[in-house]
């Protein structure tokens, strides 16, 4: 028997865009999902509207909590995130968010960097794989890149020694270290992936990624099954774009992360292409969109919803929805593969209600 479904109305006069389907309308922002297994945290702040649909089309069982994300700083937790909403994914375990920006340069604390911290957030996954019949210059491209989220250059640790003169800290733990590592090899064992590359400039930072690199091995020889290697950060970006196929799972520092799964993106045809999902301690899942807020065409019906319906397809595969996950997924890839209804970033004149009806249509 299948569990109740219930859809929160998410914002004002969207309830229209509820054609069915995946997803979480990421209007203006940040949503937290709740599923079969509990209330999936719906998060939104900045993003389009509308903009992805929700599951009705594919019949999944979802129950919706959704928060907003404001223009207010919550001095809680220094963001615009507000405690409810971190409190709301902590007892949830589950959470789907749409894209958020933060201000430039005006001291707020990073939303992303909130939630990274406050839940745990220690590994952000993204599979990049070419899609059929979209054609760019790579048509072999299969692999997943797993960024440590925690610390690194993304620590937070920044002051001014002198006038003109600013430090920043680069933190690399041991037990940062080994549990994405230890996730990236399970991650590996799980999907039936060959191999685990780990990315790296212990080269030059002897210390700190000479300690990730340590920790990596560690963890490779209890996995022998799985082949592993180590490839300097710039060999790699020059492999990437000269034969990504050689590559299948790559762990990573966080700076290095954030970086090579952006290139990774667009050997596939851009972040809009691109799903993510960060995972936490405890099974704890958050979703999201890669992609910026893009408020340029905000309300105006042409966002492409690929990478956020596509980080739903991951939720639900976190949730164990696998029949859930496979039949929309294959729906989202046929639309693209038809041609008939893409949108201005593939190249085509599509609407994001065109695009989400087709999909729908192929379900």
């Amino acid at each position: 028997m299948q569990q109740k479904r219930t859809l929160v109305k998410i914002q004002k006069d969207v309830v229209e865009v509820i054609l069915g389907l995946v997803g979480a309308l990421a209007l203006e922002g940040l949503y937290w999902l709740y599923g079969s297994l509990g209330p999936i945290l719906l998060l939104h702040h900045d993003g389009h509207a509308p903009e992805c649909v929700v599951f009705n089309a594919a019949e999944v069982p979802i129950e919706w909590e959704e928060h907003f994300v404001g223009d207010k700083v919550d001095p809680r937790t220094e963001s615009f995130l507000t405690w409810e909403s971190l409190e709301s994914v902590r007892r949830n375990r589950v959470g789907l968010k749409g894209p958020m920006a933060t201000p430039i340069g005006k001291g707020h604390r990073s939303l992303n960097l909130t939630l990274r911290k406050e839940l745990g957030l220690f590994a952000n996954v993204r599979p990049c794989y070419s899609l059929p019949g979209y054609k760019t210059r790579y048509d072999d491209v299969n692999l997943v890149t797993i960024r440590e989220n925690t610390e690194g250059e993304y620590s937070g640790l920044e002051h001014q020694v002198v006038r003109g003169v600013v430090e920043s800290l680069k933190v690399i733990t041991r037990q940062a270290s080994l549990r994405v590592a230890e996730y990236a090899f399970h991650y590996a064992k799980t999907n039936g992936r060959q191999k685990v590359s780990a990315i790296h400039k212990a080269n030059i930072m002897r210390k700190t990624d000479g300690l990730f690199l340590k920790c990596c091995r560690e963890v490779a020889e209890k996995h022998p099954e799985i082949t592993y290697e180590e490839v300097i950060i710039d060999n790699c970006c020059m492999m990437l774009v000269k034969n990504p196929s050689v590559f299948d799972v790559l762990v990573m520092p966080n700076l290095y992360g954030d970086i090579i799964s952006d290139l990774c993106a667009g050997l596939i045809g851009g972040l809009g292409l691109t799903p993510s999902c960060n995972i936490g301690e405890g099974g704890i899942a958050l979703a999201e969109a890669v992609h910026g807020s893009a408020p340029d065409i905000a309300g105006k019906n042409l966002a492409n919803p690929t990478a956020l319906l596509l980080s739903s397809v991951m939720m639900l595969r976190h949730l164990n929805l696998t029949d859930k996950a496979d039949r929309i997924h294959n729906a989202i890839l046929n639309t693209i593969a038809e041609g008939k209804y893409r949108t201005g970033d593939l190249g085509g004149s599509a609407s994001t209600r065109d695009f989400t009806k087709a999909v729908c249509d192929h379900l």
